[in-house]
């Protein structure tokens, strides 16, 4: 009995060490986990908090040296928040750090924190209060309130000044006289990179203000003004790229900051335009397009006041109506809701509307355009392609991906114009006139059927700007005929 007892007693006592041994086991054995598995933070200098939960001790190891600093690198069980804390980043290029959280000898959980690179200094030294004071519309309201648009082309975005390609100063008495015939928005294209200090991003004080001025003359004069950063010496359009995406990024940033805080007072008659033409072929390439129409809204609403509920316009790819309804499936994130309307241009077909000095490699200078607009005295310059159902077929691709979808439409720039007045004349310029009228009100009423906005592309042929008289009167009232 002794001995049976005896033999018990130990089989017990080794089933009780195994057992407690086994639960020890249970509870040593590490389980990590973490908040988030990836971070982004902004350039000018950026925190955020991670969560680690374990049941063990911990550790972090940073590779990122100075630039990202932890509130703590090692910790015990239970959930423990950890502060990261993101120094400006002003090299001009995003910058990332894998952290490594362990725990034992067996788990390790990885963070990737990626910071955005910003070669200057932050603009938005001033945000305002959101203000939602004559800021009332939305973009399908505000689309509503402006019928026929004119753009002052070749003049604040002329390379080198604003007179520089033989245009006047704009005056509110030409403002006044785009008014009186028949228009009721304008188009600004706007040079902003000739004025900006290369170093720092900063645009000149006097050039901001004389902006300002114009956008003034347009508003006292119950103008609805669309602003943009032009073609700008390419500094955007030649680089939608992944090597230039940063450096970009940071200079749209820098300008749209300044630019908004400068025009922030103004109510729901000032939009602010993304781009002009930014060329984009591919689906890459239109994601790296859409970063920069993300950095343009994010830098504008910033900026707080009205600009919080200003509406705002990007472009599709190289504001093609095809590319755009075939590229471009998404539009920026906005914090304010239905603020946002697309941008197309259309200049179809290029040979009627756009080469006016001879032929060129890819196409034959077009003098007649459309049904009953073609000559049998110079039938090679008739129009083959780029007619009527061309025109219904692109801007019924509009309607269809935005305007019946609530989301406005501009066609920022159009036009044809008339071989009369160079070596190139047509032989027949009685059609040929006839079939740039009969353009220019087919466009205008096609478009407007499906919800597009028109702004005609002006340069100073139809209204002289030194005395505000009408040059072309047909062009003029072929463009009225459309809006009717």
């Amino acid at each position: 009995m002794k001995t049976q007892r005896w033999y018990m007693l130990t089989g017990l006592m080794v089933m009780g060490i195994l057992f407690a041994y086994c639960s020890k086991k249970s509870v040593l054995t590490p389980a990590l986990s973490v908040s988030a598995s990836a971070i982004t933070l902004q350039a000018k200098g950026d925190t955020a908090e991670v969560t680690i939960t374990s049941n063990v001790g911990w550790n972090i190891s940073n590779p990122a040296g100075a630039w990202l600093q932890l509130s703590k690198a090692v910790g015990n069980t239970g959930p423990v928040t950890v502060q990261l804390t993101a120094s400006a980043n002003n090299t001009g290029a995003a910058r990332t750090a894998v952290l490594e959280v362990s725990a034992g000898e067996s788990q390790v959980r990885r963070i990737t924190i990626t910071q955005a690179g910003s070669l200057y200094p932050g603009y938005n030294i001033s945000p305002a209060p959101a203000n939602k004071t004559g800021m009332e519309s939305n973009a399908v309201q505000l689309a509503a309130k402006f019928h026929l648009g004119w753009n002052i082309g070749n003049t604040l975005e002329a390379i080198g000044g604003e007179t520089a390609w033989g245009n006047p100063l704009i005056s509110e008495s030409y403002i006044k006289a785009v008014k009186a015939q028949g228009f009721s928005a304008i188009r600004l294209p706007c040079s902003w990179n000739q004025y900006a200090d290369k170093a720092t991003a900063k645009i000149q004080d006097s050039w901001l203000s004389r902006v300002k001025q114009v956008v003034q003359y347009c508003v006292d004069n119950d103008m609805y003004v669309l602003l943009n950063i032009h073609w700008d010496g390419g500094w955007l359009d030649n680089n939608i790229n992944s090597q230039k995406m940063d450096s970009v990024n940071a200079k749209q940033q820098a300008f749209w900051e300044q630019i908004a805080t400068t025009m922030r007072d103004f109510d729901e008659h000032l939009l602010f335009a993304s781009a002009n033409e930014p060329p984009a072929e591919t689906a890459a390439q239109v994601a790296i397009l859409a970063s920069y129409h993300q950095t343009f809204v994010n830098a504008v609403r910033s900026t707080g006041g009205r600009n919080s509920y200003r509406v705002l316009v990007v472009q599709g790819p190289s504001t093609n109506i095809e590319k755009t309804y075939d590229l471009m499936n998404t539009l920026p994130t906005d914090p304010v809701q239905d603020r946002l309307m697309v941008e197309v241009h259309y200049y179809s077909p290029s040979q009627f509307c756009l080469l006016m000095d001879g032929d060129a490699s890819w196409g034959k200078m077009f003098y007649y355009w459309g049904t009953g607009h073609h000559s049998t005295i110079e039938p090679d310059r008739n129009a083959t392609w780029g007619e009527e159902g061309d025109v219904d077929a692109s801007f019924a691709r509009m309607k269809t991906k935005y305007t019946d979808k609530q989301i406005p439409v501009l066609l920022g720039e159009y036009g044809t114009y008339r071989r009369d007045n160079n070596k190139y004349v047509p032989k027949d310029l009685a059609t040929h006139n006839d079939a740039v009228d009969y353009w220019l009100t087919y466009v205008t009423k096609q478009a407007i059927t499906n919800g597009v906005k028109p702004f005609y592309w002006d340069t100073g042929g139809a209204l002289d700007r030194r005395n505000n008289t009408v040059l072309d009167k047909r062009t003029i009232d072929a463009l009225v005929a459309g809006g009717k």
